[in-house]
């Protein structure tokens, strides 16, 4: 059997808090294959978004392993992780994070630019992108001038226009309404029936079930040991 594109194992995130030890992340044993689309489900605490974070390679666990491509990603020195992250991941995020001083095309811009894609080429691949997400029309827009639903797409075009390996999404339905949530879990399922694999995690179990391939549960820091549902 092949090896599965990322693998986490024996996955530990100690926190200190005073006399106290948080296990934010506590064990975590995880298989992810290529071009899968996976949620993980968990309340507010369970740890899921700090396991996203470890994956991401935005947080170094305090123990265990992450192979990414038969890479080991703990290995890795801050500098190496920060290309891994600029080269190969896509990250979306509940609050948008958005420059608020810069219009949707920029923000999709500086994806490329911190990627180190050459010049010429960032506008006509952020105005594709952006297009692509339905928002030609709003290209010249700064963030405050936007919907929810419309800083969330120009954020997943942000994530997207690098053309990443694999999209880690954080609550990305989190501020949004019901209407917007669905029109953003259907745009993940897109590109994820177009190859591109994705993670993401929710509080929201029919948001998941409704847009996810396999789903698993995290609670107090661990992963539910068989998936909780998986689509048919």
């Amino acid at each position: 059997m092949a090896e599965p594109w990322l693998q986490a194992r024996s996955l530990r995130r100690v926190y200190r808090r005073g006399p106290s030890e948080v296990r934010a992340v506590d064990g975590v044993d995880l298989d992810v294959a290529r071009g899968e689309f996976l949620a993980i489900v968990g309340a507010s605490g369970s740890g899921k978004s700090t396991l996203l974070n470890l994956l991401a390679g935005l947080d170094s666990p305090t123990g265990g392993s992450i192979r990414v491509a038969g890479q080991e990603l703990t290995a890795l020195d801050r500098r190496a992780r920060a290309s891994y992250r600029a080269r190969r991941v896509g990250m979306v995020f509940q609050t948008f994070n958005l420059l608020v001083h810069h219009t949707a095309l920029e923000n999709v811009e500086l994806a490329l630019a911190f990627n180190g894609a050459p010049r010429r080429d960032r506008r006509a691949r952020a105005r594709a992108i952006l297009a692509r997400l339905g928002l030609v029309d709003r290209l010249d827009h700064w963030p405050g001038g936007l919907s929810g639903g419309e800083q969330q797409r120009v954020a997943i075009a942000r994530a997207l226009v690098k053309e990443p390996e694999v999209l880690f999404a954080d609550e990305p339905t989190g501020n949004l309404d019901e209407d917007n949530s669905l029109q953003i879990a259907a745009l993940l399922g897109e590109f994820n029936a177009r190859g591109l694999t994705v993670l993401m995690v929710t509080h929201d179990l029919a948001l998941a079930r409704g847009s996810a391939r396999r789903l698993v549960r995290m609670h107090y820091g661990r992963l539910a040991e068989a998936p909780a549902w998986e689509a048919p």
